[in-house]
C-alpha cells in the first residue's frame, strides 16, 4: 500500500516580527560542520548548507556538539542520514542541511560522518548575516531590539515620518534558479533622492545566489516611495528552496511485502493523518519510508517498525506517527507484519506568489 502526503510550498517574501518593547535576554545559536570523512578518508564537499540560526532564551544556555552518520551515493547526495549513536540531535534543522548538502561525486560511500559544532553568541556579537538570516524566518520568537539595533542601518530612512513605498516591485522569482534544500536571500541598501527614487543600491548581505542579487537590485531601482531624500535604507528578498526530491526506493524498500499473517485489508476506517516532517517543508526536501506494523482485533495499529526510509530517519519516525493515526475496520483475529510505504511529497510549484505582503521595517 502507498500513502502519499501532499504538501503546498512557494516563493513569497517573509512576514513582519512583532516588535518588543521589553527586553528579554536572548542568545543566538548557529553551527559550524566539521570535516566528513567516509570509511577513514577525507570527502570534498561541493555545497554544505548551512543549519538555520536559532534565538536562545536566557543567558549561560549550553549545546552539545551532534554527529551524524550517513552514506553517499555515487552522485554525492547524502543518504540514511541518521544521529550518532540514537543520539536525539540538538536541532531539527542538522539533518535537513546535510540531506541538501553536496560532496564530490565518485563511488558509492559508506559509514561517513560528520560533527557540527555550536555557538551561542550574545546579539551582540552575533555575525549581522545570522541575525538578518533569522529575521527572514523568525521560528523561536521575535528578534529583541538588540538585534534589531545591529541590523539596521545608520541613516534617516527610519526617521519619522517613515517613507512609504508608492510601488514596491518584486523580483519575477520563478524565473531565478533556485537552490535545492536551501532558501537564498539578499539584503539591498539604498538611499532615496527627494522624490523617493532608489539611488546607490547595492547587495550588502546575502547567500551568494548572483541570479537573485540581480533580481533584487533591479526590483529596488523600480521602487518609488514617498517624497523626501533618505539615508541606509535596505530591503530584505528571498527566494524559496527548489525542490529536493526523494531518493529512489532502496532493494530493501522494493522487497518489503505483507507477511502471511496480514491478508487483504479493507480501507481504513480513520484515514492517516498525512503531514509533512516541518524542517523538511521548509527546505521542500522530499522522503519516503517503509514501515512495519501488526492491527488489533479492534482496529488499532501497533507495533511499528521501520524498514527503510530515505533520505533521513526523520522520515521513518514521521511515517510511524502518520500511521498511528489510523485505525482499521475490526476483524475477528486482527494482523501482523502488515507493510505500508509512506511517501512525503511536495505539492505543486506553480502556485502564485502573494502579492503586497507586508514587511519588517530595516
Amino acid at each position: 500500500m502507498m500513502l502519499v502526503a501532499l504538501l503546498a510550498a512557494y516563493t513569497q517574501v517573509p512576514p513582519p516580527p512583532n516588535y518588543p518593547y521589553h527586553e528579554v535576554q536572548r542568545q543566538l545559536l548557529s553551527w559550524s560542520a566539521g570535516e566528513v570523512r567516509c570509511d577513514g578518508v577525507l570527502v570534498t564537499v561541493t555545497g554544505l548548507r548551512q543549519p538555520s540560526v536559532e534565538l536562545l532564551w536566557g543567558a549561560g544556555q549550553t549545546r552539545a556538539s551532534a554527529t551524524l552518520e550517513f552514506a553517499l551515493d555515487p552522485t554525492g547526495r547524502p543518504t540514511s542520514i541518521r544521529p550518532e549513536a540514537k543520539e536525539v540531535a540538538p536541532s531539527a534543522d542538522l539533518a535537513p542541511a546535510l540531506a541538501a548538502s553536496r560532496f564530490a561525486p565518485g563511488a558509492t560511500r559508506t559509514n561517513c560522518a560528520i560533527t557540527y559544532t555550536p555557538r551561542i553568541a550574545p546579539l551582540a556579537e552575533a555575525a549581522v548575516a545570522d541575525l538578518i538570516a533569522y529575521t527572514l524566518a523568525p521560528d523561536n520568537g521575535t528578534m529583541p531590539q538588540e538585534g534589531w539595533d545591529r541590523v539596521r542601518l545608520a541613516g534617516t530612512c527610519l526617521d519619522l515620518p517613515r517613507p512609504q513605498a508608492l510601488l514596491r516591485a518584486l523580483p519575477d522569482f520563478h524565473h531565478i534558479k533556485a537552490t535545492p534544500g536551501a532558501r537564498d536571500w539578499t539584503m539591498v541598501r539604498y538611499d532615496t533622492d527627494a522624490r523617493g527614487r532608489p539611488r546607490g543600491t547595492q547587495v550588502i548581505q546575502g547567500t551568494g545566489n548572483p541570479a537573485l542579487d540581480a533580481a533584487a537590485m533591479s526590483a529596488t531601482r523600480a521602487s518609488r516611495f514617498t517624497g523626501g531624500a533618505r539615508t541606509g535604507c535596505q530591503y530584505p528578498y528571498w527566494l524559496r528552496p527548489a525542490k529536493l526530491v526523494a531518493p529512489e526506493l532502496t532493494e530493501a524498500a522494493r522487497a518489503a511485502e505483507d507477511g502471511p499473517d496480514c491478508p487483504a485489508r479493507p480501507n481504513y476506517l480513520t484515514p492517516p493523518r498525512l503531514t509533512f516532517p516541518e524542517p523538511y517543508r521548509r527546505r521542500m526536501i522530499e522522503g519516503w519510508a517503509v514501515v512495519r506494523y501488526d492491527v488489533a482485533p479492534w482496529g488499532e495499529i501497533g507495533h511499528l517498525s521501520v524498514i527503510a526510509a530515505e533520505p533521513t530517519a526523520d522520515f521513518g519516525s514521521q511515517a510511524i506517527m502518520v500511521m498511528q493515526s489510523a485505525t482499521l475496520p475490526t476483524s475477528d483475529r486482527g494482523r501482523s507484519g502488515c507493510v505500508d510505504r509512506v511517501r512525503f511529497v511536495m505539492g505543486p510549484d506553480d502556485m502564485p506568489d502573494p502579492s503586497g505582503s507586508p514587511r519588517p521595517s530595516y
